[in-house]
């Protein structure tokens, strides 16, 4: 009951955060009623939005089966206080997902995903590959969780799932697939 309490609190802070965006002249993408929605906390020059915007759509009609979800593009610093409030760490982090409560339609939304764009970056840069890869790579595996797969329980069904979405949507290594590399070279 208290996660469901926090999940209605986060997904509350995002519309507020996506509100607030709005207002500040921030970037938007869609926002009918079942359609997926990208808010950009500040336009960055180097992503192409719309085309981070057709990769949202196109996660909202193959992995999430026609879900719409709600995803923050922001800095560090708002990361890092959702991952603070949330997640009771107070460090940023990349990506964070905040799934909708249990027994909703199959239409409702899926959730709300945040991802850090100065992590995004950082990682693009040491990883060789652009900052919108790496938006897609978090968006893909924020919206994995928001499916109900979660790498730290799951026995690695998530690790296979993003696997193989990476490859049929054309990704770079994933973030489990990149932990993993981590683990063995430590």
């Amino acid at each position: 009951m208290a996660a469901m309490s926090a999940v209605s609190t986060a997904a509350s802070v995002l519309k507020t955060a996506a509100s607030a965006a709005r207002s500040n002249a921030a970037h938007r993408s869609h926002d009918r009623k079942g359609v997926v929605s990208v808010i950009f906390r500040r336009i960055p020059a180097d992503v192409p939005q719309r085309a981070v915007e057709r990769f949202a759509c196109k996660l909202q009609n193959q992995v999430a089966k026609g879900r719409p979800f709600e995803c923050l593009i922001a800095g560090d610093a708002e990361l890092r206080r959702l991952n603070r409030k949330f997640r009771a760490k107070d460090q940023a982090t990349d990506v964070l997902s905040f799934p909708s409560g249990t027994g909703l339609p199959a239409r409702s939304s899926l959730g709300s995903i945040a991802i850090s764009l100065q992590r995004a970056r950082a990682q693009a840069r040491a990883l060789g590959h652009s900052t919108e890869d790496e938006i897609r790579i978090l968006m893909l595996h924020g919206i994995l969780h928001l499916t109900g797969l979660d790498h730290e329980t799951d026995a690695g069904r998530m690790a296979r799932a993003e696997k193989r979405w990476r490859a049929r949507l054309g990704l770079p290594a994933s973030l489990i697939e990149r932990a993993i590399i981590e683990r063995v070279r430590a």
